[in-house]
């Protein structure tokens, strides 16, 4: 029999136009944001300017999502991880 993974576990994974369901979302914003720009102030400059603005921004996005590594500017987890307790008995005890 067939074994199917969990339903939310397939959502995070989901992609649009090959990105994540935020990055597609804060995509979606910039497109409207500058639809917006574009409409109200009836200037053609500004519409290529928005038109490569979002192109950038896409590309960026795809590159984030390729190389995720690119997000991580900090250790996020010790090395290390002990449950041992900490004393001071083994500083004590080069003395004795």
């Amino acid at each position: 029999m067939k074994q199917y993974e969990i339903y939310r576990n397939i959502r995070v994974r989901a992609l649009i136009f090959g990105l994540p369901v935020a990055f597609f979302a804060l995509q979606m914003m910039a497109v409207v944001g500058s639809l917006m720009a574009v409409i109200f102030s009836f200037n053609l400059m500004l519409l290529f300017l928005a038109v490569l603005a979002n192109v950038v921004l896409y590309g960026v996005l795809l590159r984030l999502v390729q190389q995720p590594r690119l997000l991580q500017w900090g250790i996020r987890f010790p090395h290390i991880v002990s449950n041992k307790k900490i004393t001071s008995y083994g500083f004590y005890d080069q003395f004795s």
